[in-house]
């Protein structure tokens, strides 16, 4: 398939996902899904030559609910996956498992810190530690102005790690 046809493909996939996020969820949302379909479009083998649309759209979506717990009902927003199949039309098991298919491909995991929500990556718990010589060690237990470097590499997106040696 041409780069023109996978951009085409792109596009109709990102238009019904664009359509589900109006509906249901929030323009955040649609950023990460319109990055993942972006970033899946880059890859040697793009995974959505083939197939249906409303699939892949509806995979695109569970794979980051997923992962940003959509599904539970405290969550705000929420969205269940029949929510998701019923809009799409699509299947709970081959939305599954593309859904699946998607995020071992990408490496997708809860706290990730490209297709994460901005409310997981404030509450993701690994935040308030830091590498020290190897071993996990709060934050709050290094000096202030250890401190300070590992909350603004965080604040930049960076990781930081310490080192005695």
């Amino acid at each position: 398939m041409e780069k023109q046809q996978i951009k085409e493909r792109q596009q109709e996939i990102l238009s019904l996902i664009k359509q589900f996020c109006i509906a249901k969820l929030n323009e955040e949302y649609y950023e990460i899904a319109e990055r993942l379909v972006n970033k899946l479009g880059r890859k040697r083998d793009v995974p959505f030559i083939s197939g249906q649309t409303e699939i892949w759209a509806a995979a695109v979506i569970h794979a980051i609910g997923t992962i940003n717990f959509l599904f539970d009902k405290s969550n705000k927003p929420h969205a269940s996956i029949d929510d998701i199949n019923d809009f799409f039309k699509t299947k709970k098991t081959t939305t599954g498992s593309k859904s699946k298919l998607i995020r071992d491909l990408l490496k997708m995991g809860v706290w990730d810190k490209e297709f994460s929500i901005s409310s997981m990556k404030e509450s993701n718990p690994f935040n308030q530690f830091v590498m020290v010589n190897g071993f996990m060690m709060p934050i709050s237990s290094l000096p202030e102005e250890y401190q300070a470097l590992a909350r603004q590499a965080r604040a930049e997106g960076r990781d930081i790690s310490f080192s005695s040696k």
